[in-house]
């Protein structure tokens, strides 16, 4: 018997779901949102502009890095993120193609 109930579904499935669980708080939608604007960062800038501890936002950060939406490198003892544009438009990619494949037109009553 599979332990890992995952496995029972496509490759595809999995990515996509695995960027949807990324997306899912959002602690991490603000995080994206304030990279956006401001480009790149330092994690203490993106703790001091959140109701989070810098604890948590590193959290977070490892969670969108893991997946590889943002990059992160070290600066002496300082870690500057950034969006990873090619993975934001992959992403961007899977979403439009999972919708596509549910979007029926059908509608429930």
């Amino acid at each position: 018997m599979i332990s890992n109930k995952r496995a029972l579904f496509s490759g595809d499935l999995q990515k996509t779901a695995t960027l949807f669980k990324a997306l899912s708080h959002p602690a991490r939608l603000a995080i994206l949102e304030y990279l956006a604007e401001t480009k790149t960062c330092i994690t203490g800038d993106i703790a001091d502009e959140l109701p989070l501890s810098r604890t948590t936002v590193n959290q977070h950060l490892k969670e969108l890095k893991d997946v590889g939406l943002i990059k992160g490198t070290i600066d002496g003892v300082k870690k500057n993120y950034c969006i990873n544009q090619d993975k934001l438009n992959l992403l961007r990619e899977n979403f439009n193609e999972f919708f596509e494949k549910i979007d029926t037109g059908f509608q429930c009553e």
